[in-house]
């Protein structure tokens, strides 16, 4: 049986061990410039996937990603990110490592093996109304097949991400997203190109799936949640920009805003109340751009 593309030997770095630090780094770096093309390839795959998850996620469902090892550990970065950055509920992105919390930190020996522990996280915590969203390099990891068997067998909406073409994970989905990176220079270490285009996939995934939500105006991430300085700053900065108001008239709207830059920004260019403007988001499902446009027409 053929390798694994991602378990082969990458012919370039046959003398790896042998070649100076510059060498190396060279190396990689040139090797890393490769993922980005072949994420390009991939973009046709990854454009229904996001159709379906938005789809999901604006009737009111949630997106799971699974996996295990580096696979399961970029999901729950990914999932991690999307409240502080989006202002989503930390429930309607969410991750599910093989091993549990400890598999974050460390390898939980056998854990990605066992399919029927995907199984079973499935059960417990996905309905017929989410997506169910399998990460694998290899694209044949039990677990994360046997997650996605049991969410077909449920009727839940599946999409698979892996770094090999033609897998079993690719061909068990409803949305396939295979993306082939090449050997990696030492060889089977996924977390090295594999995980690279692993991340920008999920970046692309998140992302667009929240401008499609509404969650960003023009460039701008309206829906940061201002939880430091530096994310308070960006706040007033944020309203600046988009209602373009001096520094102290944003943080005089911010704060009559409660800390929320799409109100305050909204209160700035329909001259009107923070009641009236939350009343018009909630109308909108909480997408921006339809509450600016609900506005808009009440003028």
């Amino acid at each position: 049986m053929m390798k694994l593309t991602t378990e082969q030997r990458n012919e370039r770095s046959e003398r790896l061990d042998r070649l100076s630090t510059v060498e190396i780094i060279t190396l990689m770096n040139e090797e890393d410039q490769k993922v980005p093309l072949a994420v390009k390839e991939a973009l046709p795959q990854i454009e229904p996937a996001i159709e379906a998850i938005v789809e999901r996620l604006a009737a009111g469902g949630r997106l799971f990603y699974i996996g295990a090892g580096t696979s399961g550990r970029l999901g729950i970065l990914d999932a991690a990110e999307c409240p502080p950055t989006f202002g989503t509920k930390k429930e309607q992105v969410t991750a599910i490592i093989a091993g549990g919390s400890q598999a974050i930190f460390e390898a939980v020996e056998d854990a990605e093996d066992n399919a029927e522990a995907g199984r079973d996280e499935v059960r417990k915590q996905v309905s017929s109304s989410d997506v169910l969203f399998g990460i694998a390099a290899s694209g044949k990891t039990p677990y994360v097949l046997g997650a996605v068997a049991e969410a077909k067998r449920l009727g839940i909406r599946t999409v698979g991400l892996a770094c090999n073409q033609h897998t079993l994970l690719g061909a068990s989905v409803d949305y396939p997203i295979e993306v082939n990176v090449g050997p990696e220079i030492v060889t089977g270490s996924t977390r090295l190109k594999a995980a690279t285009a692993q991340k920008l996939v999920l970046n692309m995934i998140s992302t667009a799936t929240m401008i499609r939500l509404g969650k960003v105006y023009k460039n701008l991430m309206v829906n940061v949640q201002a939880t430091n300085d530096k994310l308070r700053k960006r706040v007033i900065d944020i309203i600046q920009e988009a209602a373009q108001v001096d520094e102290e008239t944003a943080r005089r709207s911010c704060d009559l805003a409660n800390g929320d830059a799409r109100a305050a920004i909204l209160m700035l260019e329909f001259q009107t109340d923070y009641a009236a403007v939350m009343e018009a988001m909630e109308a909108a499902g909480g997408h921006f751009g339809r509450a600016r446009g609900q506005l808009l027409l009440h003028q």
